[in-house]
């Protein structure tokens, strides 16, 4: 089977490793790919929004399968593309199509889908000046702290978290009625404040049945300690250690299944991977977002620790015969550290030469933001070089993941020192 990936991170090049394992597998191509995907697959460089030299490859290459990593293409509607072409819609695509994707594509979207379909998370009412009583009423149901945000954009400063229930109505009438932040308040969404910790589930379905993959926990702050600005993900473990077999019974019935249930009942198909982005909070998990795709990092510590070929997997989901296929699962601990550009998630520089990846040792190397030029393998973009690694528990993976990390060097080089430090 001739297979496309696109796309060009960490996600990426562990779908085109794990991929490139299989015997069912004859060809690989990554569109636009990465000096980690240039060894074990054919790098093209098409943008992955380029929809008609997509298309041109995929003819010219007899490609029979086709593998979405990002979401902006799959909220721009490239699995569509394919259905209404009469020469692709016999190609698959791995990805949901375009009116599922938008709920990665607007929260609102997706906050309306939750309340459908019955399915826990942050409860939320829109309130505007005829209806600032009915928000009075729907703060008194609410236990405080309580979130209020302006609709429209208010110059960052139009979000406020109160203890109080009597200042958060005044400050619902200064919101509405005396028109605190202009046009961007006139409508006001209401929303329970969450405490707890996050998690992430995966869930892959050929839009009938579904598999619920491994857990993951990322870590999307800069600094230490999860201080400073967010970033693409630094680093994920998984399995997750507060997920019991109790705890994730729950998120089975009460989040994934209404999941897959509600997009059948919406008549929205969906073919492909869920990501399910919770918080634990008391022994109940809520639903904080949905996005339409693997995770990054995540991807890199869950499909490793899938054990099945990926090549059947997606031809399961391609023919609507995952309930047919077993999960088989690696019971050890992955982890994987992010290496990332100095300066980053702010403005940094490119093309620093990397050296020592030869030299790591048990683990395995995923490449995010990496290239090659003069023969030699330099940065990218902001997040370099994932380093991923197994053992008994997530403190002995890490530690073998540090250990690796540390033979690694480029001018600027930065990582968390501190992944799992809250668990």
């Amino acid at each position: 089977m001739n297979i496309l990936i696109l796309g060009s991170g960490g996600r990426e090049h562990t779908f085109a490793w794990k991929l490139s394992q299989s015997n069912k597998l004859s060809k690989l191509f990554v569109a636009p790919g990465n000096a980690g995907t240039a060894e074990i697959a054919i790098n093209v460089p098409i943008g992955v929004n380029d929809f008609e030299a997509i298309k041109k490859l995929v003819l010219k290459e007899s490609i029979e399968l086709v593998l979405v990593g990002p979401e902006d293409p799959l909220v721009n509607g490239i699995h569509d593309f394919f259905l209404n072409d009469k020469e692709l819609n016999n190609v698959a695509v791995i990805g949901p199509e375009k009116l599922a994707a938008t709920l990665e594509g607007s929260k609102e979207f997706a906050k309306e889908f939750m309340m459908r379909h019955q399915i826990p998370t942050a409860q939320y009412k829109s309130f505007t000046s005829d209806t600032v009583n009915q928000g009075f009423k729907f703060l008194e149901e609410l236990n405080p702290p309580y979130v209020l945000k302006a609709d429209g954009l208010a110059a960052g400063k139009g979000v406020v978290i109160l203890n109080d229930l009597n200042e958060a109505k005044i400050e619902l009438k200064a919101m509405l009625v005396d028109k605190k932040f202009g046009s961007a308040s006139a409508t006001v969404v209401i929303e329970e404040f969450l405490d707890g910790i996050e998690l992430s589930v995966f869930v892959l379905t050929d839009g009938d049945s579904y598999k619920v993959l491994p857990t993951a926990k990322d870590y999307k702050r800069i600094g230490e300690g999860d201080t400073g600005l967010n970033t693409g993900g630094m680093g994920a473990i998984s399995p997750v250690p507060f997920a019991s077999k109790e705890f994730m019974d729950k998120i089975e019935h009460r989040i994934v299944k209404p999941t897959v249930e509600g997009l059948k009942k919406d008549n929205m198909p969906y073919k492909g991977f869920i990501f399910i982005g919770l918080i634990k909070v008391g022994e109940d998990p809520k639903v904080i977002e949905y996005n339409v795709r693997m995770g990054d990092p995540e991807t890199e510590v869950v499909l490793p620790r899938i054990k099945n070929d990926l090549v059947e997997l997606l031809q399961a989901v391609a023919n609507e015969k995952l309930s047919e296929v077993e999960l088989q699962l690696d019971d050890r601990t992955a982890t994987t550290v992010m290496t990332v550009s100095g300066g980053y998630p702010g403005s940094y520089e490119k093309e620093k030469e990397i050296k020592g990846i030869e030299s790591i040792e048990d683990s395995l190397v995923f490449h995010a933001g990496t290239t090659i030029k003069n023969g030699k393998v330099v940065t990218n973009g902001g997040r370099v070089l994932a380093i991923t690694s197994f053992g008994s528990d997530f403190k002995s993976a890490l530690s073998k993941s540090y250990h690796n990390v540390e033979k690694l060097s480029f001018e600027g080089m930065n990582y968390r020192k501190d992944l799992g430090f809250d668990l």
